[in-house]
């Protein structure tokens, strides 16, 4: 067995216990492989091995890799500049890092060309860390309400970057406001704006983000190892 697969099923098996402990069923929650920096062979060995969506932080890396890999869902889950929409558009099942309405404008203009909708997510800074992208959640409503004017663009929930920290009382903290916030925006029954997806929680932390509702979970380093930089 390789190593990839051993990390996969001890994943798994966090995502399984986690749901059972939050009273939660495994199959509502879906483990994007994050593939920053890692390699075609690599990340082709984990769809082998059952993986069914793949996360990318830049257009770059989709670019180089969209061709060698086996088929597969493509998140687009890092900052992403409107230069890049047109790269990405047609490759692309779900964007998670919407973070402003000129974004969205630009998403929803490059989709339209290609009879697309376009669906998307947006990020909000749960934890207002300077360092982070996002929208602060006191604009979230407003946000939605002008994007949900888009013809091509579906908004399907929210998503967030908790602190890199040990701290779990911190952690469910920013996990628990991300999801009391698409609750909030759910009760404003905003049209073509759907709260269903919960992007959050990472290597470090996704057991806690699924106990507070989480939908979907983005691993990399616990799937494939260390990441090599220099490359």
């Amino acid at each position: 067995m390789s190593y990839i697969e051993k990390n996969l099923l001890e994943v798994n098996k966090k995502i399984d216990e986690a749901a059972r402990a939050s009273n939660r069923k495994t199959d509502e929650i879906k483990l994007i492989a994050v593939t920053k920096t890692y390699g075609a062979d690599l990340i082709n060995e984990a769809i082998d091995c059952g993986v069914t969506d793949i996360g990318e932080n830049r257009v770059q890396e989709i670019m180089e890799k969209y061709d060698k890999v086996n088929p597969v869902r493509w998140h687009l889950i890092g900052h992403l500049q409107k230069n890049k929409v047109k790269y990405i558009i047609d490759k692309v099942e779900l964007i998670h890092s919407v973070d402003s309405v000129e974004l969205a404008v630009e998403i929803d203009k490059k989709a339209k060309k290609i009879d697309k909708i376009q669906k998307i997510l947006l990020e909000v800074n749960v934890s207002g860390e300077e360092s982070k992208f996002g929208i602060e959640p006191t604009n979230c409503i407003d946000v939605c309400r002008e994007i949900s004017l888009l013809e091509n663009v579906k908004i399907m929930g929210l998503m967030t970057v908790a602190p890199f920290t040990d701290d779990e009382e911190l952690l469910l903290g920013v996990f628990s406001g991300l999801k009391g916030l698409a609750e909030k925006i759910s009760q404003e029954n905003i049209k073509n704006v759907s709260m269903e997806e919960l992007s959050m929680g990472m290597t470090n932390d996704f057991p806690l983000a699924i106990e507070k509702g989480a939908t979907m979970v983005r691993v990399g380093t616990g799937i494939f190892g260390k990441r090599d930089y220099t490359k």
